[in-house]
């Protein structure tokens, strides 16, 4: 679901895509004409190209040669399907190798190679060293518009997700006067920081506090916690210290008629993942200290009525049975005690299944089925004890007076 709410956001879309995670991976392509393959190359990043570079690219043991031209692609045509490929380049000294990769039936094959990621890499992480020893200036920090908040059911309780992305745009740490304090929503329980959040944050009943300073570029905090409601609606709000860049909620859609409102929503959508139904939600950038109010209404909520009955009766038969202990109320023999002890494992059957059925976690038909089977063996047994009780009965000693 995360990933599915990240990719919903235009602002991620139009980000360059990291460098180091397409480098020599083949992508199909079916605009392509059959049996083309391109090759970009390019220095550390995209757009970077570098024309007049030589190719070459080895199709089942064959091996061809083709030039990069102004906008550092080469291009080979009428390439054999099914055969396996592989595209090379050297660049500065440096080899470039791509994926193996089979050339496809229909369409053709996308392939970019970067020279120089290695040296990227190592300045980058210079760079990112000698931020985190250079004292933190004065500054701001925003919610980055990738934030989302996710929520999914679990009966009568409302699970929520809050992945969160602290983002400083300065190119230092940045100190915003003191830690990062955020108020979660009144009534909650069970409130926790996943795996995966910066170890600056930290959880204490409904309060989240992330300490600075904040480095440059981003610090997630991901955060969970459950909401209980007793009722068809319910209303939350949720305020930020600092500005909401974009608001995305989405909510798991449990029921057909499950809605959800609010009046910092622009757009509420449909959106199907591999968790199930979902409702997404957007919404424009917030202001620092601007609530986000969420109204879910059709919640799959159910009366407790029933179950604190069922739990009654069950408790009536446990206590009559321990009554009949008490006063000495037993049969002769073995017998009757055995058709009493099962009586009672069946009315507690029964009493269970009839909860079941006012929650709707059974089906009509298994409901009808087994209740039948119960109330029959039930008649049986009631039966039974008629047939086995004569009347008082005088005589015995100890336990069986």
């Amino acid at each position: 679901m995360a990933l599915l709410m990240a990719s919903s956001a235009p602002a991620a879309a139009q980000d360059m895509p990291d460098p180091s995670l397409i480098h020599g991976q083949p992508l199909p392509v079916s605009t392509l004409p059959d049996g083309t393959v391109t090759v970009r190359v390019m220095r550390e990043a995209m757009g970077n190209d570098l024309p007049g570079q030589d190719v070459r690219l080895t199709v089942g043991g064959a091996t061809r040669i083709a030039r990069t031209d102004g906008f550092g692609r080469a291009e080979f045509r009428g390439l054999t399907p099914g055969a396996e490929a592989r595209a090379e380049v050297t660049v500065g000294g440096e080899a470039l190798t791509s994926q193996p990769f089979v050339i496809p039936n229909a369409g053709g094959v996308r392939l970019s190679l970067f020279a120089g990621l290695a040296r990227a890499a190592e300045r980058k992480a210079k760079e990112e060293a000698d931020a985190a020893l250079a004292p933190p200036v004065k500054g701001t920090v925003v919610i980055g518009g990738d934030s989302r908040i996710i929520m999914e059911f679990s009966n009568d309780v409302l699970f929520a997700f809050y992945v969160l992305d602290i983002v400083n745009n300065a190119r230092s740490r940045v100190d915003i006067g003191g830690p990062l304090i955020i108020d979660l929503p009144s009534g909650i329980s069970g409130t926790a920081i996943r795996e995966g959040s910066s170890p600056s944050a930290s959880v204490d009943g409904s309060r989240v506090t992330i300490q600075g300073p904040f480095a440059a570029g981003t610090t997630q905090v991901q955060v969970q916690f459950a909401l209980r409601f007793g009722t068809a609606e319910r209303t939350f709000a949720q305020t930020f210290p600092i500005p909401l860049q974009r608001v995305i909620v989405a909510v798991e859609k449990v029921t057909a008629q499950l809605a959800m409102e609010s009046p910092q929503f622009t757009a509420v959508r449909e959106v199907t993942s591999e968790d199930g139904l979902y409702l997404l939600a957007e919404g424009a950038a917030l202001p620092a200290g601007t609530p986000l109010t969420i109204t879910l209404s059709n919640l799959p909520a159910h009366s407790r009525a029933p179950r604190f009955i069922a739990l009654g009766l069950a408790l009536g038969v446990l206590g009559f049975g321990v009554w009949l202990a008490i006063t000495g109320r037993r049969t002769r023999g073995g017998e009757r005690a055995a058709l009493i002890s099962r009586r009672e494992v069946l009315l507690g059957q029964l009493a269970q299944l009839d909860a079941k059925r006012r929650d709707g976690t059974i089906a009509a038909d298994k409901y009808a089925a087994r209740r039948q089977r119960l109330v029959t063996e039930l008649e049986g047994i009631y039966g039974e004890l008629d047939e086995a009780s004569p009347g008082p009965q005088g005589g015995g000693e100890g336990l069986a007076a």
